[in-house]
């Protein structure tokens, strides 16, 4: 039986309405591929908590957390993934790209020219509908 993981991502956007998208390194599992920055939900947080702390830990800023946007399964190969992206704001800081390769500003029209990781492709098709996260 394949592991289960529950995942929290953040869609930061900025003032110019344009969404922060990381791209994944070539040692990370689904690598080279863009996904918007979270990781796993631990034992006795809640989706904001996790989502805050995993921020503070990858991109060494800070973030508030807000509602759920998109919630979805998707079977990799190896693994089941639970994605909920949440809304998110930026509070301090610059995000930094200590774990992924690169880090973007995208405009939220524009979103689809990238490589998404397919479990983040469902939360990509909500985002661009939106008119403002």
């Amino acid at each position: 039986m394949k592991k289960k993981v529950k995942v929290v991502a953040a869609v930061i956007e900025n003032e110019k309405s344009e969404i922060l998208c990381a791209l994944r390194a070539h040692n990370m599992a689904i690598p080279n591929m863009w996904e918007f920055p979270g990781g796993k939900v631990e034992e006795g947080e809640n989706l904001q908590e996790a989502l805050e702390r995993e921020i503070a830990e990858e991109l060494e800023c800070e973030i508030k957390a807000y509602d759920i946007i998109n919630e979805n399964i998707h079977e990799y190969d190896s693994f089941i993934i639970e994605l909920i992206s949440l809304k998110a704001e930026l509070v301090e800081g610059t995000p930094v790209a200590t774990e992924h390769a690169k880090l973007i500003w995208m405009p939220r029209e524009n979103l689809d020219s990238l490589i998404w990781a397919p479990a983040d492709i469902p939360a990509v098709k909500d985002v661009m509908n939106q008119i403002k996260v």
